[in-house]
């Protein structure tokens, strides 16, 4: 699972399908934590996107061959990154090819408005790696029209041509990834897992057929394959060497069989040689065997995600989403926060969960904070900033899990922004007051409980299935709400502060409920169209869990909706009956999932997450005009440069910033490209 930022002036928790692409957005609203060392985060901005950069602390502390390992990794996560893209989308690779030929190609007025809208529309297409909206999942449109295009691609001797073309302007494939109600979500998404004339039934019976070796340990069927029908017959297209997207993962394993050669360890290395093993075979009890082994593998100063990992991007919640993530452990702050893993079980035990629905032995839960050094696929450029793998419900159980803060991701977030919105949105000056002293501290406990104990927490009935199986569309949204909703009701604890985490846990938690029901009834709502309904999981499971602990406290008053001056705010009055509500939540939301209570879930998210309060909508965005700051944010990544000597032996690797967000993108398209524009 991965968490993904968002602006929400205190605590945005999202998460990419990874605990995302939040699948996305860290606030930069937020009070900044000023560095004494001056360094430019800030790149640039177009459209609704902000292009930040970031540091990777602790790079000269890492002995060579650890600086061969972290380049190894990053080099076989860039590898597939044009697997993310034709994931995304039948035509994406096809049309970021031509589309770049006519940005390094063409010699005509780059003054022109409509060069400047082109110009845009590509790095919008290049941030959410195809021509859908990263987070949205709305068709980008061009405000340049096809005359121009053609006369681009004519003057540059670009071919685009049929529907690749046409898709640019019409209706045709207008969403990603549809999560709307009685729908048939699979036939409806333009996403490439499945293939045309493929639906919801036909994915549901084809799965139900499959039958695990070991009931107890189900296989993640579907995970790394495309599901096809051929000449009426259902058939996966497995990802794998000589399979679909064969070129790119033989370029992927030829990256990591360096890496597993400069292993920090011997159980790092066996890991790594189970991951070529399933880049090879695609057998998804090499899959299985590979997360545990990785679990397993905690020692060492560089960590790694690298696979078909997170499926938000499936509207059923089967297949993997190719992602890269390289980082190196920030010992002293992971030392810090060891606490939380430590007592995970005393998290567990106390928690408002039926007993039937806690787990007896939380085992083998590990939690660190961590400086990226290089992301890729659907890690990039819009990234999480924590991360808890692997999703297989059983190796949780049997084995645990590995939680991550991306700390230089954060990091970079808070000191690229500004604290307009924030006094924009808040109700009082003890509400401002709350946010500047104890935000930040808030963000990072609510990303680590919801990480580590989050979704650690809890166990299904027996003999029911997996989520994806049993809350089908709803899997993911229910997931991510749990996970927030057990660190909302720890925030408010003195268990924090017994354990040595906060110094005045009720000033914490106050900041981050505030914070919290802030973003999921009002700030976020900037990053939607009027009009649009709520269809990404984060947001959906931040609005149903505000909007429901609202409507429930109304005869205590817990929360009070303020208009005041034409505006309106949401006041929390009793943070005490919050915090209930919120446990009460959890319960209910755990009961949903241990039980595959699919008809609960639908109401729940239905009824809370999905429809806007139009009139509260129109105000938000009114008030928002007067910011310049985009409502999203991503990366793009340091550059490590390896020099060799003569006998093409790597001496020292340094790294470089990249100067601009296109010269990133170009390059990445002229060395990494290692797909045919078809699959």
């Amino acid at each position: 699972m991965k968490l993904k930022k968002v602006l929400s002036f205190a605590l945005a928790a999202t998460f990419l399908l990874s605990c995302g692409n939040d699948k996305s957005e860290k606030q930069t609203d937020s009070v900044k934590e000023k560095e004494t060392v001056a360094f430019n985060y800030n790149v640039e901005q177009f459209a609704d996107i902000k292009i930040l950069r970031y540091q990777i602390p602790g790079w000269e502390q890492l002995t060579l061959k650890e600086q061969k390992l972290v380049y190894y990794l990053t080099q076989a996560g860039l590898a597939g990154r044009d697997i993310m893209w034709d994931q995304n989308y039948r035509h994406n690779l096809k049309i970021r090819k031509a589309l770049e030929q006519v940005y390094t190609n063409y010699k005509g007025d780059k003054t022109s408005d409509d060069w400047k809208t082109f110009e845009v529309y590509l790095k919008r297409v290049w941030f959410s790696n195809g021509i859908h909206h990263h987070y949205s999942n709305d068709k980008l449109k061009p405000e340049f029209s096809s005359d121009y295009l053609k006369q681009l691609l004519a003057e540059t001797n670009t071919n685009l041509e049929d529907e690749a073309f046409d898709v640019i302007f019409n209706d045709v494939d207008s969403k990603k990834v549809n999560q709307a109600k009685g729908v048939d979500n699979v036939a409806l998404s333009a996403v490439n897992f499945y293939g045309p004339n493929v639906t919801n039934a036909d994915v549901e019976s084809f799965y139900k057929a499959k039958v695990s070796p070991n009931p107890e340990k189900p296989l993640s069927h579907g995970l790394n394959s495309q599901l096809v029908k051929e000449n009426g017959v259902l058939k996966e297209r497995v990802y794998k060497s000589g399979g679909l997207y064969g070129s790119a993962i033989d370029e992927i394993v030829k990256w990591l069989e360096l890496a597993k050669g400069v292993a920090e360890n011997e159980a790092q290395g066996n890991a790594l040689g189970l991951l070529i093993e399933y880049y090879k075979t695609g057998d998804l009890q090499t899959w299985d065997d590979y997360n545990v082994a990785w679990t397993a593998a905690t020692n060492g100063n560089v960590d790694y995600i690298n696979s078909f990992i997170e499926v938000y991007n499936d509207p059923l919640g089967y297949r993997g989403s190719y992602e890269n993530i390289v980082q190196i452990n920030d010992f002293d702050m992971s030392q810090k926060m060891k606490v939380l893993s430590d007592n995970a079980q005393w998290f567990e035990d106390n928690s408002p969960l039926m007993d039937e629905h806690k787990k007896k032995n939380v085992v083998g839960v590990t939690y660190k904070v961590v400086n990226v050094a290089g992301e890729a696929g659907d890690a990039s450029p819009s990234t999480p900033i924590g991360v808890n793998l692997p999703n297989a419900n059983w190796i949780r159980a049997a084995v645990g899990s590995k939680s991550v803060s991306l700390g230089n991701i954060i990091n970079a977030y808070n000191n690229a922004g500004s604290s307009g919105r924030l006094k924009e949105f808040v109700h009082d000056d003890e509400e401002l007051k709350l946010e500047e002293e104890h935000g930040q501290l808030a963000d990072k406990l609510h990303t680590a409980l919801h990480e580590v104990i989050g979704h650690a927490s809890g166990q299904l009935n027996p003999g029911v299935g997996e989520t994806k199986e049993t809350l089908k569309n709803y899997a993911s949204t229910l997931e991510e709400g749990r996970a927030d909703l057990v660190g909302l009701y720890y925030l408010y604890n003195p268990k924090l502060q017994e354990l040595g985490l906060v110094k005045d846990w009720k000033a914490v938690g106050k900041a981050a409920y505030d914070g919290y029901i802030r973003n999921g009834l009002m700030t976020q709502l900037i990053r939607l169209n009027l009009g649009d309904h709520v269809e990404e999981a984060h947001m959906r499971n931040r609005q149903w869990v505000s909007a429901w602990a609202f409507e429930k406290g109304k005869a205590d008053n817990v929360i009070e909706k303020v208009t005041r001056d034409g505006k309106t705010y949401f006041n929390i009055i009793d943070y005490d009956k919050l915090h209930d509500l919120f446990g009460q939540l959890l319960r209910e939301t755990q009961r949903i999932k241990s039980e595959g209570d699919y008809a609960a879930v639908e109401a729940l998210v239905e009824g809370y997450g999905v429809k806007v309060d139009q009139k509260n909508h129109a105000e938000v965005l009114e008030r928002n005009k007067q910011f310049t700051s985009p409502p999203y944010s991503g990366f793009v990544n340091p550059v490590l440069v390896a020099e060799k000597n003569d006998a093409g032996e790597i001496t020292t690797i340094k790294v470089t910033q990249p100067e601009t967000f296109s010269s990133q993108m170009l390059e990445y398209g002229k060395n990494y490209s290692f797909l045919p524009e078809v699959n």
